[in-house]
């Protein structure tokens, strides 16, 4: 096991190379870019709004607010909702932790569910067993692209009059049941942080709605919680997404569901020719349409195949080692190891492994190769 290849076979893959894209329409945003140097509207300019109306339209929401981060989508979220101090929140421990510290920054207390084992999302029937009186939202993750199971999840909310709030960082583009991503719950949060299926040139987020009310909320939360201007009614946050970013999104955002496909085909050759391996690859629930931001197997000997990989130039990544609930900062909730069985074993035994819509054959073979040689 462990077998290094010679270094005259070897060839350099990156976990997502970001040139790529960028030089496959580099006219187009370098013009984008341009157009907001020449007007100098680098706050809140036309763009943003512009980008905001394709973005609603892309998720079939009647709303689409751009905001600084991905974090801050799902902070400004919550507040609009009025959630703080005294608070519950439900959401999954496997996540990344933008999630949870979302929740604690609001003064509220997240409370955790276990996952799926297969979908590695949310599980809906072990929901309804942490809700009580002080239960005010629900946050599903729909991770590493793929969609959690809405259905249920949406029932019970309405069910006890909770609100439900999608965590779609990963998941622009993916649908559940013929439903986008950020359309299904009361809201939807948004990154566009640079390795994302929808990446810009730095930070950036979006908060979708369908209720006038709650766009306004946000609209108002994101520049200090203020309307008229030096005029707070609420308070908020400077959580603006810049113009420069909305410029780029825009130009980027006609293509996306042209790179999804493409990240489904690189998924489907893995998953095809990996098959055969001591090894899970990612299941698609029938119900999906998954978006693959992450390509993400299974291995019991996962950290030896990470140093096999590394070993012979082949980037890849654990998304994510450490479950929310036994996260240091979040020790005073009183969780325990073994609380979550199945999120604490999909820590130890997940890999992600190179895609992008760019990568070749020849890399994606080679990976696949290399995967071989250690077995």
């Amino acid at each position: 096991m462990n077998s290094t290849l010679s270094e005259s076979t070897k060839i350099r893959v990156p976990l997502v190379d970001l040139k790529r894209q960028y030089y496959s329409i580099k006219e187009e945003i370098d013009s984008a870019i341009q157009d907001v140097l020449e007007n100098q509207s680098f706050i809140l300019g036309p763009q943003v709004k512009e980008f905001e109306k394709l973005f609603a339209s892309y998720c079939n929401t009647k709303h689409a607010i751009g905001v600084s981060s991905g974090t801050d989508a799902l902070l400004l979220a919550l507040k609009s909702l009025g959630i703080g101090n005294g608070d519950e929140v439900i959401t999954s421990p496997f996540t990344f932790f933008a999630t949870v510290g979302s929740i604690c920054n609001t003064g509220a207390t997240p409370v955790f569910v276990d996952i799926d084992p297969e979908s590695y999302n949310i599980r809906p029937d072990l929901i309804k067993k942490r809700i009580n009186k002080n239960t005010k939202a629900i946050i599903p993750v729909h991770l590493y692209g793929q969609c959690a199971d809405m259905d249920p999840i949406l029932e019970i909310a309405k069910k006890h009059n909770i609100k439900v709030i999608e965590d779609a960082a990963q998941a622009i583009g993916a649908e559940y049941k013929d439903r986008k991503s950020g359309s299904m719950g009361d809201l939807g949060c948004f990154s566009f942080f640079p390795s994302k299926n929808l990446g810009g040139f730095g930070d950036g987020g979006m908060v979708t709605c369908n209720s006038d009310e709650l766009a306004e909320m946000i609209y108002m939360l994101r520049v200090h919680g203020g309307k008229p201007k030096n005029y707070y009614p609420v308070l908020g946050i400077n959580g603006r997404l810049d113009t420069i970013q909305a410029a780029v999104l825009t130009k980027k955002l006609k293509y996306i569901d042209l790179w999804s496909e493409k990240r489904r085909q690189k998924a489907s050759y893995y998953t095809q020719k990996m098959e055969e391996l001591d090894l899970t690859t990612p299941k698609v629930i029938s119900s999906n349409k998954h978006v693959f931001h992450l390509y993400v197997i299974k291995i019991k000997e996962r950290d030896r195949l990470v140093e096999h990989l590394k070993a012979n130039n082949i980037d890849c990544a654990v998304h994510y080692p450490i479950p929310q609930h036994l996260q240091k900062c979040l020790a005073y909730l009183g969780y325990k190891e073994g609380d979550f069985p199945e999120a604490e074993k999909a820590t130890k035994e997940i890999l992600s492994l190179p895609i992008f819509p760019e990568i070749t054959k020849e890399e994606q073979a080679y990976i696949i190769s290399t995967i071989n040689a250690f077995f």
